[in-house]
């Protein structure tokens, strides 16, 4: 195997969009993943090329006052039934307890002067793909929270095997032990990306956190809350939510000229995926058989990724299938499309 180094651009690729330098958090708790060392950038070369699994580190939420922090304790514990767990280990089980913990934030934060907007906790989702062991989903969980926060914000969390993707919910007060407050911004929430897939590394549970950008990603994820109206509205549940409503409407006017931000984002991602390639060539050009492998599937990668659309061109195109066939759109993703001729969309 020869020495690996990146061409130009390959750097670009898989850099997160927003520099960390610019996140606004207090030292310790923003910490950076693995350095660039040439060996650690050809691993994660590899696990994008085979399509590692993707970690998910997402919050969700923040709870604004007392009552507020007590019901989201009381969903991620199930009521008490569910263990939490604390950074020295300490196990709380039953209503009382969790109720115990709820009071006691509440009392900390009662001693110092705030805004009535000011959040009480954080509340964090860690999450794999199924079939991984929830087992180490956990124990990643626990090293995660312990090297961020343990020495300055209390937290506590608890494992959810109820879906097929075993998850922890990580909920964490706001108002550091020291009097600092806890705000991660984008740069802050793609480092904790990495460390938790560190340790999952750490644990034998094979994981990435590469930007969505150079998994040919273009469309921002579903927010959770709009998620849950569009499913509840796809089982014929509830009506339509007004943000796909919009869109749709939004896709079904006359062809427009793309926007500035689609045009940057398209050669952004053509950039992208020509430095890919160009390491993919250089890479078979090489005597080593390692190299060479890895070349072929970093091609076949580049292939496969997704077209370069947004989800207003997508929304577009459905649109112009559904006027022949409706019953058959689909979207990239496979969610069905079929009631947009019941809307009056199509």
């Amino acid at each position: 195997m020869t020495e690996f180094r990146r061409p130009v651009g390959f750097e670009d690729a898989l850099r997160p969009p927003v520099r960390p330098a610019r996140a606004r958090l207090s030292p310790g708790v923003l910490r950076s993943g693995p350095t660039g060392a040439a060996g650690q950038a050809r691993a994660k070369l590899e696990r994008l090329a085979r399509r590692a699994p993707e970690v998910m580190v997402k919050v969700t939420g923040r709870t604004r006052d007392g009552t507020h922090l007590q019901r989201h304790l009381d969903y991620i514990s199930r009521n008490g039934r569910v263990r939490l767990e604390g950074p020295d280990g300490e196990q709380l089980l039953g209503r009382a307890e969790v109720q115990a913990l709820g009071d006691d934030w509440r009392g900390e934060l009662a001693l110092l002067p705030q805004r009535r907007d000011t959040p009480v906790s954080l509340s964090i989702i860690l999450s794999m793909p199924a079939g991984v062991d929830p087992g180490r989903v956990e124990d990643a969980s626990r090293a995660f929270a312990a090297s961020l926060f343990a020495d300055r914000y209390p937290y506590v969390f608890a494992l959810h095997t109820d879906e097929p993707h075993p998850h922890v919910h990580l909920s964490v007060r706001a108002l550091g032990k020291g009097g600092e407050r806890l705000n991660p911004r984008k740069a802050g929430l793609q480092l904790w990306r990495e460390t938790f897939a560190d340790k999952l590394r750490e644990r034998g549970v094979e994981a990435e956190a590469t930007p969505r950008r150079a998994r040919g990603v273009v469309r921002k994820a579903e927010r959770m809350a709009d998620r849950r109206l569009r499913e509840r509205f796809e089982r014929g549940e509830g009506p339509m939510p007004r943000t796909l409503q919009g869109a749709l409407k939004s896709a079904a006017r006359p062809p427009a000229a793309e926007a500035v931000w689609e045009v940057r984002l398209r050669r952004r991602q053509a950039f992208i995926r020509r430095s890919l390639v160009a390491e993919a060539l250089k890479l078979q050009a090489s005597k080593a058989v390692d190299d060479r492998r890895l070349g072929q599937e970093l091609e076949q990668f580049v292939r496969d990724l997704p077209p370069i659309l947004t989800r207003r061109q997508i929304l577009e195109r459905a649109l112009d299938r559904g006027r022949t066939a409706p019953s058959k759109v689909e979207d990239d993703r496979g969610t069905g499309l079929d009631w947009l001729s019941s809307c009056g969309l199509l």
